[in-house]
């Protein structure tokens, strides 16, 4: 048995036809925090559809938590221990807080109270709708409601989207505590790259739908000409040596 809980081999992926992500290799083990870097349209949130079974892949293998998920129906996957929070708010504007921890599908209890331990302010906002809240309070909520189902496999896609780098710097190290703690495996998408860096294990870096770089998140932090390298599409072996070049961007 694999000693990974997330493995992509070979994964081609995208929309009508059109492949977003070519031949991708990825793997995150229990416990482990990766971070997904790269341009925008690179490809990184196609990745975690994929594990997530909303975009159905074109090839390759996709194994999470031990099973063969590509025909899998994304309700099926989330009940075996994936959640997904997507890019935006994940929440619903209509409900207050504390009705969100009534939302488990049949059979499933939501631990509220293990949530707010990662997220006190939320026990002040419980009869709040979450349409009230202010953005970072929304995505308190989604990390809430979804760590609440105490998942196996946690993905998470921009967090800081619309947040002020201060609130960023509270939210993002709950996914690093939360890993550790459950042994769950967290993959996620950020632009705030530093701040990323800081929490994650390893980092994964996209351009043009291609797989450029990984390495340790300490590495990446250490030698900044590495991470100018993923953005600009070069693989390891290609980087830049000139000065003038990595000192311009």
């Amino acid at each position: 048995m694999s000693d990974f809980q997330v493995e992509l081999s070979g994964v081609t992926a995208g929309y009508d036809g059109a492949p977003v992500v070519r031949g991708i290799d990825l793997q995150v083990a229990a416990g482990e925090v990766v971070a997904l870097l790269g341009p925008n349209g690179a490809g990184k949130t196609t990745i975690l559809r994929v594990i997530s079974g909303l975009v159905r892949p074109m090839s390759g293998s996709v194994q999470v938590l031990g099973l063969d998920i590509r025909r899998m129906l994304p309700h099926r996957i989330a009940r075996r221990g994936v959640a997904h929070v997507s890019e935006g708010r994940s929440v619903f504007f209509g409900l207050t807080v504390a009705e969100h921890f009534r939302l488990g599908a049949r059979g499933q209890r939501l631990e509220r109270g293990a949530a707010e331990e990662y997220f006190p302010a939320l026990r002040e906002l419980r009869d709040r709708r979450a349409g009230l809240l202010s953005g970072g309070e929304q995505q308190m909520l989604a990390l809430a409601f979804a760590m609440a189902r105490r998942p196996k496999v946690l993905l998470v896609d921009e967090l800081s989207l619309g947040l002020a780098p201060a609130i960023v710097e509270r939210l993002l190290p709950i996914l690093r505590r939360y890993a550790s703690a459950t042994g769950a495996s967290v993959l996620m998408v950020e632009q705030h790259v530093e701040l990323a860096l800081e929490i994650a294990d390893r980092a994964i870096a996209f351009n043009h739908g291609d797989l450029v770089m990984q390495g340790s998140a300490s590495e990446l932090r250490d030698d900044r000409s590495l991470l100018i390298a993923s953005y600009l599409g070069r693989p390891e072996g290609e980087l830049a040596e000139t000065p003038d070049e990595t000192n311009s961007v």
